[in-house]
C-alpha cells in the first residue's frame, strides 16, 4: 500500500472504480474530471457522477478544460503520483503526462482489447451482436487504446441486455479488475502484454445517425442494434410523418411473407416485418413529444393497421 495516485474520470462507468481504490487504501490525492456541463430539457449546469463521488469520498476535485496544457501537466508533476487511473475521462493524455508516474498510468476499458478501442465499446459490443465481451487494464501510451495489456476478465452478454445493464455489470467488474492490477503493479509481479493491431476493431463515439433502423436488416441485427444504442442515441424510424423512438425490442420466432418495414395484423403487439423474412416487436416506443408507452398501447391509441409502413 501507499502508493500516491491521482485518478482521472468522468462518467458513472468510472465510479466504482474510484470507490474501489480508495477503500482499497489508494485514495487518490486528486481527481479530474470534465468541468460541469449542462444537461438535459432544462439544461442545467451539472456535475459528472465522477465528481459527486469523489466529493462524497472528501477528494479534491480538479476540472481543467484541456488536461495538456502546459500549466496542468506542471500541476500533475508537482502532485508527484506514483501511478494514474483513468477510466472514461473524456481527453487524450499526452505523452508528457503518461511521463510523469513511475508506475505509468492504468486504464479501464471497457471490452477485451484488441477489440472494440474508442469511445464507445460496450455500446457497439451489443450492437455487432457479440455473446461476451468484458474489460481489460492497459498501460496508457500516446495512441488511443493501444497500450500494452495488464489483466482481462470476460463476461457473456444476456441476449436481451442492453448497454446500461451491461456497462453497470462492467463497471463492477472493472473495478474490482483495477485493485487487481495494482496490487501485481505494486509488486512487481505483472506482466504487460502487447496488443495484436491485427486483431483490433473500433468503438468510435456513438452520433445521432447511428440510430437510424433500416428495416431490410433481419429483426436480430435491429434488436442488437436497439440493445446497444439504448439509452442514447436510441433507435429509430419514421411513422406518419413523425420520429418514433424505440427503446425495447423482442424478435419472434416466425417469419413473414410481408414485405420489410411493413406492420403484421390490425391488433395485438406491434409486429413489423423486417430483412430475410424476420419478425420484430416492438415492445416500448415513444413519439415525439409524448411519454414512452407499450407497442401494443400505441397501436390501439393510433389505430395503427396491417401493412402501414415504417420508416417512410
Amino acid at each position: 500500500m501507499g502508493l500516491r495516485t491521482i485518478f482521472l474520470g468522468t462518467p458513472a462507468f468510472a465510479v466504482p472504480s474510484l470507490e474501489a481504490i480508495a477503500e482499497a487504501g489508494y485514495k487518490p490525492v486528486a481527481v479530474y474530471t470534465q468541468p460541469d456541463r449542462p444537461k438535459g430539457r432544462g439544461q442545467e449546469v451539472a456535475m459528472s457522477a465522477v465528481k459527486t463521488a469523489a466529493l462524497a469520498l472528501g477528494i479534491e476535485v480538479r476540472q481543467p478544460e484541456r488536461i495538456r496544457r502546459p500549466e496542468i501537466v506542471e500541476e500533475l508533476r508537482a502532485l508527484a503520483p506514483d501511478l494514474m487511473v483513468v477510466v472514461g475521462y473524456g481527453q487524450i493524455i499526452p505523452q508528457g503526462i503518461i511521463d510523469i508516474p513511475r508506475f505509468g498510468i492504468v486504464n479501464v476499458h471497457g471490452s477485451l482489447l484488441p477489440k472494440y478501442r474508442g469511445a464507445a465499446p460496450i455500446q457497439w459490443a451489443i450492437a455487432h451482436g457479440e455473446h461476451t465481451t468484458g474489460v481489460t487494464t492497459m498501460q496508457i501510451n500516446a495512441g488511443l487504446d493501444t497500450g500494452d495489456m495488464l489483466l482481462k476478465a470476460a463476461t457473456e452478454i444476456g441476449p436481451d441486455e442492453n448497454a446500461t445493464e451491461l456497462g453497470e455489470r462492467l463497471s463492477i467488474m472493472g473495478a474490482k479488475l483495477l485493485i487487481d492490477t495494482i496490487a501485481d503493479l505494486e509488486s512487481g509481479s505483472l506482466a504487460a502484454i502487447p496488443q495484436d493491431d491485427r486483431e483490433a476493431t473500433h468503438a468510435p463515439i456513438l452520433s445521432k445517425q447511428d440510430g437510424a433502423i433500416d428495416w431490410s436488416w433481419p429483426a436480430q441485427v435491429i434488436h442488437n442494434r436497439t440493445r446497444g444504442l439504448y439509452p442514447w442515441p436510441g433507435t429509430m424510424t419514421q411513422f406518419r410523418g413523425q420520429t418514433l423512438r424505440i427503446a425495447k425490442t423482442r424478435v419472434l420466432d416466425e417469419s413473414t411473407d410481408q414485405d420489410a418495414a411493413r406492420v403484421i395484423g390490425a391488433k395485438g403487439g406491434l409486429l413489423v416485418a423486417c430483412g430475410q423474412s424476420t419478425v420484430i416487436e416492438l415492445l416500448e416506443v415513444q413519439q415525439e413529444g409524448r411519454k414512452r408507452v407499450s407497442g401494443s398501447d400505441l397501436r390501439n391509441g393510433l389505430r395503427i393497421a396491417d401493412n402501414e409502413i415504417l420508416g417512410d
